[in-house]
């Protein structure tokens, strides 16, 4: 369990959050992404969006909800964004313990793991199951049982809860909030833009939930779990949920 760190070790974090002009930054080239990994992650996307509609709705849990929707699996090309968060991940390992950095090296697994998934069934919708410009319910869940990897879409939707429970507490630390402000001007002059933009929408959106978080992240998950579990139990309406 990840706690809140410790007074110096907070202390350490915001200094090293100060620091990113001086660490050089490099540009990721991308071509944009194809597109049928647009019209995959646009229809995940609308999906959750569906299925969580209420948490999308509500002015606590809202913005936590459209962090998720835009800045996860919003379909936009994150490379940059991506690369630059394991290079400052590596940088604060340097100065930092691993237990103060452990949601960031979590997120940047769930990250790894939810591409290596949704590649794969991308190349199952397309290859087999013979998606072309649009995709159904029925062949997006025909493709989850083609790709045959339950437990690994568990422990995906695990880390969801992990990841969000450890910002979370990170949004509880003093001044970390005011230091990510400060950081805005460093981080465009030094082309961490894009990162820094994740951070702030992310803090933000966990900051709005208060206590509450927990609520949100136990919603989500309990109706993630459902969906897959009446996936791969073949239901005629698995996107459905109590």
């Amino acid at each position: 369990m990840t706690e809140i760190p410790n007074p110096k070790q907070a202390a350490d974090l915001l200094v090293q959050l100060r620091k990113l002009q001086e660490v050089s930054h490099r540009r990721v080239e991308g071509g944009g992404l194809p597109p049928e990994v647009v019209m995959f992650r646009a229809w995940q996307a609308q999906r959750l969006a569906t299925t969580h509609a209420d948490l999308l709705a509500s002015k606590r849990y809202g913005p936590a909800c459209r962090f998720f929707l835009d800045d996860i699996y919003g379909p936009k090309d994150f490379a940059q964004r991506d690369h630059d968060i394991v290079r400052i991940h590596n940088f604060m390992l340097r100065f930092l313990p691993a237990s103060v950095l452990a949601p960031l090296t979590r997120a940047i697994e769930l990250n790894s793991l939810t591409a290596e998934l949704d590649d794969r069934l991308l190349r199952v919708l397309v290859d087999e199951v013979g998606v072309t410009d649009s995709i159904t319910p029925e062949q997006y869940a025909e493709g989850y049982r083609i790709c045959d990897n339950y437990d690994e879409r568990k422990r995906q939707i695990e880390m969801i809860g992990e990841v969000g429970r450890g910002i979370a507490r990170l949004v509880r630390i003093p001044f970390l909030g005011m230091t990510l402000r400060l950081t805005r001007g460093p981080a465009r002059r030094g082309g961490w833009q894009e990162m820094q933009g994740f951070l702030e929408r992310g803090f933000s959106a966990f900051k709005r939930m208060g206590g509450k978080a927990d609520t949100f992240l136990d919603t989500l998950q309990q109706r993630e779990m459902q969906i897959l579990d009446q996936i791969y139990a073949g239901s005629d309406d698995p996107f459905t949920v109590d």
